[in-house]
C-alpha cells in the first residue's frame, strides 16, 4: 500500500475511493489515528458583514462573526485545528476603504487564523501599508515566490513554516501569482516575482525530505486553472512533487468537489478552493496511522 493513499469525502457527493476501500477508513478510531482538522478561506475581500438578505447568490451567507462561530464549534469538537487563508483577504467593501485592512488583521487574529498566503489584493495599500498591518497579525504571513529582500519587509515575510501538531509535522508556504499588469508598479515596488514552479519544488522538497514534514500544504494565490498556458493549481499540482495540499485563491471558483491531480511522481495531490466572499469556510481531516506511514483525508467546504 502507498504510503499516500487518501479517502475523499465531500459535503455534497459523498465518498470517493482512491486506493484503499471505504471500510478502512470507517473503521479509524482514535486509537489508531492521529487526526489533523485543516479550515480554510480564499478571497474573503473584507466581507466583515454577511452578504444581505436580498443578495441573489449569496443571501445571509459570510460575515466574519458567522465564520468565528463555526470555528469555534470546530475547535471545541477537534483538538488539532490548524487554520489557513489563501489571499486576498483585504478589498471589497467599504471596511477596508475606512480601515484599510485593520479590522480585517485584528478580526483574524481573534479567530486565530495560523497562517495566510499574500494575494494581489494585499498590495492595494502599497508595502507601507501592508507593513503597517504586520504586527496586528497574531498569524504567519507566507510567500516563497515574493522576494522583499530590496523593500521595507525584508525579512518579515516568511517563504514557509512548520507546526507540530500531536506529533505530526505540518509544512505550509506560500504563491503569489505575477504581479506586473495586475497591480501598480507603485505598490509592490522592489519587489521580485520568482517562478512559483521552482519555487514551489524547492520549498516542498526542503519540507518533506530536509524537515521530514508529515503533511506539506500549498496556500496558492495562483488560480485553479485557465485556458491559457498561464500557472494555475492544477498545473502546479502536475508538474510538482512532495505537496499534499494545494487550497487555493484568485479565481473565485467554489469547489463542491476536490480535485485531485497525479504529480510528477504519479501521486495524489488535492486542491480546493472555497470561492469568495467568505460564504463557506473549508475543511480538510488527515487521518495519520500511529504505527504507519498510511494517511487519509476527508474534504468537504460548509456553506456558512
Amino acid at each position: 500500500m502507498k504510503s499516500r493513499n487518501l479517502i475523499i469525502k465531500t459535503l455534497l457527493i459523498g465518498f470517493i475511493i482512491i486506493g484503499i476501500s471505504a471500510s478502512a477508513f470507517n473503521h479509524a478510531s482514535e486509537n489508531k489515528y492521529k487526526k489533523i482538522t485543516i479550515l480554510y478561506t480564499n478571497d474573503t475581500h473584507s466581507r466583515i458583514e454577511p452578504f444581505t438578505s436580498t443578495d441573489k447568490k449569496f443571501a445571509n451567507l459570510g460575515g466574519y462573526a458567522r465564520r468565528a462561530a463555526l470555528i469555534k464549534q470546530i475547535r471545541s469538537e477537534e483538538k488539532n485545528v490548524l487554520l489557513f487563508d489563501a489571499g486576498d483577504a483585504l478589498q471589497g467593501t467599504p471596511y477596508y476603504n475606512f480601515y484599510h485592512g485593520e479590522l480585517e488583521y485584528k478580526l483574524m487574529s481573534l479567530m486565530g487564523y495560523t497562517a495566510i498566503d499574500i494575494g494581489n489584493h494585499e498590495f492595494d495599500g502599497g508595502l507601507e501599508g501592508l507593513n503597517k498591518l504586520l504586527p496586528l497579525a497574531t498569524f504567519d504571513i507566507l510567500s516563497a515566490n515574493y522576494d522583499f529582500s530590496e523593500t521595507i519587509l525584508k525579512d518579515k515575510i516568511k517563504p514557509f513554516a512548520i507546526y507540530t501538531v500531536d506529533g505530526i509535522k505540518v509544512g505550509v508556504f506560500g504563491l503569489g501569482l505575477a504581479l506586473n499588469g495586475l497591480v501598480f508598479p507603485n505598490n509592490y515596488g522592489k519587489t521580485k516575482y520568482l517562478n512559483p514552479l521552482e519555487k514551489a519544488a524547492e520549498t516542498a522538497y526542503f519540507l518533506k525530505k530536509t524537515e521530514k514534514c508529515n503533511l506539506v500544504i500549498c496556500l496558492s494565490h495562483l488560480g485553479f486553472s485557465y485556458k491559457d498556458d498561464q500557472i494555475s493549481d492544477v498545473v502546479l499540482a502536475k508538474q510538482s512533487k512532495n505537496i499534499d495540499l494545494i487550497i487555493g485563491g484568485h479565481t473565485h471558483t467554489f469547489l463542491d468537489k476536490p480535485c485531485v491531480i497525479k504529480n510528477s511522481d504519479n501521486e495524489d495531490v488535492v486542491i480546493t478552493q472555497t470561492g469568495w466572499g467568505g460564504t463557506r469556510l473549508g475543511r480538510v481531516d488527515f487521518y495519520f496511522a500511529k504505527n504507519s506511514a498510511v494517511k487519509f483525508v476527508k474534504v468537504e467546504a460548509k456553506k456558512k
